[in-house]
């Protein structure tokens, strides 16, 4: 008896612990509406009850069954690699579901009621609905449903709680529908000062605030950019935000360019550290919240833009309109333009590798595809994206358009229409050109029908087989994306850790440092700067002409005022203030650089002229003497000419009364000291008003407190200009599009000359080793 009980005992004990191992290692909460797995050192699943998902065991662990057969498919399966995963999945999809992965929303405001996107809710006006903020537009449901799409683009955000569950409805509805693809939602920039709350501000107002791009790179400290990422990425996850559409890291080269602000300046070695910098911030997931490979539930997916560059563009027209179609190289340095791409974004210093996204800009590169001769908007040409981008530098991750560009052009000057040298070609023929060029997604397209006609054409053209392989290589590329932000395990958000992160004080602080750190310094004649505790300063107001909305049409409009361009109050806090300027010690003059157009004129096509005019960097009255003869590129169906020269034209800025401010606010003050404070966008011409001041402060859209700390001295002013400044109009006209820091820069009063890397403290002009590295 005891020897059998010898013999028995080990197996009973191996038994039961062969039961133990394969019990279940997984825990479930109820959450509300929704289902929370805790796997032993595994993921954590999160599903809607409503959703019809149900959990698969394995090996004693959970695993969403999110196409609801009953076994465990690989894309399920949490413990295999990303590409194992989505490779499996898209192997399983539909060409309509591949078709509809291939889309990224137009703009979406929540509640899809407000900003000016409007909405219906059960048929009805959203305001009149009964809606939650939070519920889903009737339209929203459409495309998510019927046209499979799962990239959206949010763009005004009510409150952190209304962001989050919002997100949490999107990810409910899809993940009930076929294969339980869940959304990737993102956003374009949403961390500057502005009070643009539809495009620029976080929700609610409580996302953290940091300077403009410019400002970012004034900074000349990458690690300031990179701590801004890895905070910004983790406020984005918060809100429901899986991807950024961002950096832009075009080389500005041409300074009348309207996009300039969204740059990293005009250096290419600078540009690259910063667009490096961006990306691994955004991208970079550690600790409990990574996954694999530095992925993770803090990453975001950075998408850069806009390859090759839209830096170069003619006469600094954008190529958001017709009129500003195409980029051009006078100087031949095209591979310059490449750098922030292939020496930044595309080589981490991170895990993550490499950014995984890119956007080509609308224009056309005019004169690069020597191969196939085609002049095209850069998402049609295959020489940009299957020879140079896919080809000679290996790049595998996601390729989307930017918005809008298969459709239709109607005018010069419309917004939105942008389908450059593909204008003769229907929308169908459009989309199967962009995916024949190597691309993989098209922004701003809801509807996945044309997507469909082009997948047709494929299969008429090369086959079936050829054609499903196609599309199942963009579909790998998009939804290695969305596995990597394990996404499919948990794309739920905790409406209260979303409001704890969101409005986060440590966040708020870094990004207030970032903006000190990021103002410039230009003059300070006998050290007028800083601003005695004691002193009495006088603010004159400033006049704002009429607004129609801005470039992107999303300020809003307003009517033509005088107003103080800062917050008095905010300035009460820091100096005594007067409205009298014989009672003032100092002057405090805040002003814009110049607005000084688009580029093209309506008025000037109605006098029979080709409608091209100058874009100004100064505020009075300007004519192009010394403009080109005879454009480098022309030509568009809607025109029957090709030379787009301005040459001889006038234009003035808009804000000239800027200028105007400062000279009579100069008569006021006497021989008191007057300090200019300009709000910087692009390069701008100072040789108007820099001799009647005794300070220039140069900010790039950061809060009145931060400008006040520099002023009064309790902080430093430490930025270096990211670009030059030029002396004059005709130091631009005759710079070449492509080439930086080709211009003649500006001298002041003092013998400084603002060039790349220039800036001062109060010890005087800066030189430290920021300087020495990039200039």
């Amino acid at each position: 008896m005891n020897k059998q009980r010898s013999i028995l005992l080990p197996a009973l004990i191996g038994l039961m612990f062969m039961a133990f191992s394969c019990g279940p290692k997984f825990t479930t909460e109820e959450k509300g509406d929704l289902i929370i797995v805790h796997n032993e050192d595994g993921q954590t699943l999160g599903y809607s009850q409503n959703s019809g998902v149900t959990i698969i065991e394995d090996g004693g662990y959970a695993f969403k069954d999110l196409n609801k057969n009953g076994t465990l498919d690989s894309y399920e399966d949490w413990r295999l690699s990303f590409d194992e995963r989505a490779e499996n999945l898209a192997s399983q999809m539909s060409i309509e579901q591949i078709a509809g992965l291939m889309l990224y929303s137009g703009h979406q405001a929540v509640p899809a009621g407000g900003g000016r996107f409007g909405g219906t809710y059960n048929g009805k006006p959203y305001a009149e609905s009964g809606a939650n903020p939070w519920d889903l537009s009737d339209a929203q449901k459409e495309f998510l449903v019927d046209d499979n799409l799962r990239h959206v683009l949010v763009t005004s955000l009510e409150t952190p709680e209304v962001a989050a569950r919002w997100s949490n409805n999107v990810q409910a509805l899809v993940e009930g529908i076929g294969l339980g693809i869940p959304a990737n939602n993102s956003s374009d920039p949403r961390h500057g000062t502005s009070a643009d709350a539809e495009f620029n501000a976080g929700a609610g107002g409580n996302i953290s605030m940091w300077p403009s791009s410019l400002g970012m790179a004034a900074t000349f400290d990458p690690s300031v950019v990179q701590n801004f990422g890895d905070i910004a990425s983790k406020e984005y996850r918060a809100l429901g935000i899986a991807t950024a559409l961002s950096p832009q890291i075009d080389l500005a080269t041409e300074p009348r360019w309207g996009r300039f602000s969204g740059t990293f300046g005009e250096n290419a070695q600078l540009d690259a550290d910063m667009a490096r910098a961006y990306a691994d911030g955004f991208q970079t997931s550690e600790g409990d919240a990574e996954i694999s490979g530095s992925w993770g539930y803090n990453s975001v997916n950075a998408m850069v833009k806009h390859w090759p560059s839209g830096g170069p563009e003619e006469g600094g027209r954008d190529a958001h309109y017709a009129f500003g179609k195409y980029a051009v190289y006078p100087g031949n340095n095209a591979d310059e333009h490449l750098i922030p791409f292939t020496e930044g974004a595309f080589k981490l210093n991170g895990g993550t590798g490499a950014a995984s996204a890119v956007m080509p800009y609308y224009t056309i590169s005019f004169g690069q595809d020597q191969e196939n001769g085609e002049n095209v908007g850069n998402s049609y040409s295959s020489y940009l994206i299957n020879d140079l981008l896919r080809g000679v530098y290996g790049y595998e991750g996601v390729v989307c358009t930017d918005w809008g560009i298969t459709k239709d052009n109607t005018a010069m000057d419309s917004f939105g229409t942008t389908s450059w040298g593909a204008e003769s070609l229907t929308v169908a023929e459009r989309h199967y050109k962009i995916l024949m060029a190597g691309v993989d997604q098209f922004g701003g397209n809801n509807d996945s029908g044309p997507v469909i006609e082009a997948y047709n054409m494929m299969v008429e053209n090369d086959g079936e087989e050829w054609a499903r392989n196609r599309f199942e290589q963009s579909a790998v590329r998009l939804l290695r994306n969305i596995f990597r932000g394990g996404l499919f395990e948990n794309p739920y958000l905790d409406v209260e850790t979303t409001v704890d992160v969101v409005g986060n004080p440590d966040f708020m602080a870094a990004g207030y440092e970032a903006q000190l750190k990021s103002v410039v310094m230009l003059k300070n004649a006998k050290n007028a700067l800083p601003l005695s505790e004691k002193a009495t300063v006088y603010v004159p107001k400033k006049y704002y002409p009429a607004s129609g909305g801005g470039m992107f049409g999303f300020g809003g409009s307003s009517e033509a005022r005088w107003d103080y361009p800062v917050n008095m109050d905010i300035i009460k806090k820091f100096v005594n203030v007067t409205d009298n300027a014989d009672e003032a010690d100092y002057a405090l003059v805040f002003i814009d650089s110049p607005n000084g157009g688009s580029g093209y004129s309506t008025d000037d096509v109605e006098k029979g002229g080709n409608g091209y005019v100058p874009i100004s960097l100064q505020y009075r009255k300007y004519t192009a003497t010394y403009a080109r003869e005879v454009s480098i590129a022309g030509g568009d169906p809607l025109e029957d000419f090709t030379n787009r020269s301005y040459k001889g034209k006038t234009v003035t800025a808009t804000n000239s009364t800027d200028l105007d401010l400062v000279l009579d606010t100069k008569k006021e003050m006497g021989d008191k000291p007057v300090v200019v404070v300009v709000n910087v966008s692009k390069p701008m011409i100072f040789t108007e008003f820099e001799d009647k001041t005794d300070a220039i402060i140069v900010s790039f859209g950061i809060q009145d407190q931060a400008i006040m700390d520099v002023l009064t001295g309790k902080s430093e002013p430490s930025g270096l200009l990211p670009f030059q400044m030029p002396a004059n109009m005709k130091t631009v006209e005759e710079q070449y599009e492509d080439v930086p820091q080709d211009m003649d820069c500006h001298v002041d009063s003092e013998g400084n000359t603002y060039d790349f890397a220039y800036g001062m403290s109060w010890s005087g002009v800066i030189n430290d080793e920021r300087v020495t590295k990039y200039k």
